[in-house]
């Protein structure tokens, strides 16, 4: 099977296992950041057919949906990759880009030996990119009302130098969230173009807070 078969492949899968997912970690949650990987890779020096497997892939059993096990994306993958007979290497890849892709795995300051690829930085920039901007805000407020939190609390305030599991675990507002994540990610974009193009997004959610507040305080 060459590579063009095995994407499309992977795409009807994720498209088949995603059908009932919460809306922010859907199908089109994947397609975006698969676009966003694409883009993004044009100015870098990476395999392209890694960056597409590991975009369409990073988010095929998401932890947060499976009380916090965080082997079963990995073996799904890797379980659906072997099925179309990938090359081991190439699925080794992209089941270390599924377990250290995500911000969590960045707050683990207990984990000494990191993964990292080029492909990796890649897609890690294109997820992070659908976490922030206007997107982003849909995708902050609907998970929140999926797990039934407070739009906001002025009395609990947001919590700095997370860890991963106090992040885990966190039942805050959802506009902690921002403070908490999503307002961090402008300078943990590791590609120029996921650079570039996070400042835009950075300033959008900056207005939209500007906005909440004065709102909530019945300003006009």
């Amino acid at each position: 099977m060459n590579e063009e078969d095995i994407i499309e492949k992977t795409i009807d899968f994720v498209k088949s296992t995603l059908k009932d997912a919460e809306g922010g970690h859907d199908w089109f949650h994947i397609e975006r950041v698969w676009k966003n990987a694409k883009h993004i890779a044009q100015e870098e020096e990476v395999d392209l057919f890694i960056v597409e497997l590991g975009a369409l892939l990073h988010d095929i059993a998401d932890a947060k949906f499976y009380e916090g096990n965080e082997n079963i994306g990995p073996e799904k993958a890797r379980g659906f990759l072997k099925s179309l007979k990938v090359e081991k290497p190439v699925i080794d890849h992209i089941e270390n880009i599924i377990r250290n892709i995500s911000y969590k795995s960045s707050l683990d300051k207990e984990k000494k030996h990191r993964f990292a690829s080029k492909e990796m930085q890649v897609i890690q920039d294109a997820d992070r990119l659908d976490a922030i901007g206007a997107i982003g805000i849909a995708r902050t407020f609907n998970y929140g009302g999926f797990k039934n939190r407070e739009i906001y609390n002025p009395e609990i305030k947001p919590q700095t130098n997370l860890t991963k599991e106090t992040y885990k675990k966190s039942t805050a507002p959802t506009i902690n969230h921002f403070y908490e994540k999503l307002l961090l990610l402008k300078d943990q974009m590791n590609t120029k173009t996921g650079k570039r193009i996070a400042e835009n997004r950075h300033r959008y959610m900056e207005d939209f807070l500007e906005q909440f507040y004065k709102e909530w305080e019945g300003v006009r």
